[in-house]
């Protein structure tokens, strides 16, 4: 199996995580896209994946799997023994509604903060960003709010159970990590009043599958090329 990503980024960042989870990354061949050349917006990664995002998983038949939702299904499931997407009916849909409420209200306004109100991935990215939004710094201030307020709802429910879809680690506590990370390469401050979120992080950031590989803190390379 082959997987288009860069390392250090978010969603690469969750598919990474969910390899160690699972034992497999022996099995996977890693193929660098190169963002800030804007790879990823040209008609040869396209046709891997329409929407212009990575990562994407090529099986060895040819199939391509993109969304990291999907791949992360794929991976769980592969040996029929799923441990991040739930084995009962309802641990399924609670990981899959926090699986939601991790991208909706965290990864989105983040990643739209980031590419809309900084520098982003610099100037060979500009065509492909939308002008009227760049213009508005009070979108990107809008996103960088409900990111915020996503921390504290995270934040609550952390006060309750020790991880996000309930009591065991999941596709979702994955999902909010890598969001955590991002919103530190964004420049979004980590709110002072989320005790448990960060108690939280600092666990998840000791879990084997996740230390050394995600970098708690981290700024990807390329960002620091850009001077992030």
């Amino acid at each position: 199996m082959k997987i288009y990503d860069r390392p250090g980024f978010p969603n690469p960042s969750r598919i990474r995580i969910v390899l160690a989870e699972k034992g497999l990354g022996p099995q996977i061949e890693f193929v660098s896209v190169d963002l800030i050349g804007a790879e990823h917006k040209q008609a040869a990664f396209l046709a891997k994946n329409p929407s212009g995002v990575i990562p994407v998983l090529e099986l060895d038949d040819g199939t391509l799997i993109s969304e990291s939702t999907a791949i992360t299904e794929y991976l769980d499931n592969l040996h029929g023994h799923p441990t991040l997407t739930g084995t009962t009916p309802r641990e399924k849909a609670l990981i899959h509604m926090m699986q939601k409420r991790a991208d909706d209200e965290l990864i989105d306004p983040i990643g739209i903060y980031f590419h809309h109100a900084t520098p982003g991935l610099g100037p060979l990215l500009q065509a492909y960003k939308s002008p009227e939004w760049a213009d508005r710094g009070e979108w990107g201030n809008r996103q960088k709010a409900k990111a915020l307020q996503g921390m504290r709802y995270f934040n609550q429910v952390l006060k309750t159970q020790p991880y996000v879809a309930g009591g065991k680690f999941s596709m979702a506590d994955i999902t909010v990590f890598a969001a955590l990370n991002f919103a530190d390469a964004a420049g979004i401050a980590f709110p002072e009043d989320c005790i448990a979120l960060q108690a939280w992080r600092a666990k998840v950031s000791e879990l084997p599958s996740v230390k050394n590989r995600s970098g708690q803190n981290f700024v990807p390379e390329d960002l620091k090329r850009l001077g992030f």
